[in-house]
């Protein structure tokens, strides 16, 4: 479970990171402990920094990808709760006019 206090790490922190395991020939552990990071966040964004350069395993989405289906599953949901909505539009004027 995880901690209800989750540091934040700016977008410039996690390049500078991402470079110094590219840079250092160190691991991923030895970076983040040199960072004062956790070892398993440094190395979520090396996985997701090598995925959004082409370098990453099949399947796995780039950052532009998850963004881009966040919006379609909003956009989904939003579409989901308009056809609800009509749905109930229709039954109640359906029973209207049988009156």
């Amino acid at each position: 479970m995880g901690s209800k206090y989750t540091k934040r790490y700016s977008e410039e922190f996690k390049r500078d990171a991402i470079a110094l395991v590219d840079s250092t020939g160190k691991t991923v552990t030895a970076v983040a402990r040199d960072l004062g990071v956790s070892s398993e966040s440094l190395r979520g964004w090396y996985r997701q920094a090598k995925t959004d350069r082409g370098e990453g395993r099949p399947g796995e989405l780039t950052m532009a990808e998850r963004e881009e289906l966040k919006r379609l599953r909003k956009l989904a949901a939003e579409q989901a709760k308009t056809i609800e909505v009509l749905r109930k539009a229709a039954v109640f004027f359906a029973k209207e006019s049988d009156r």
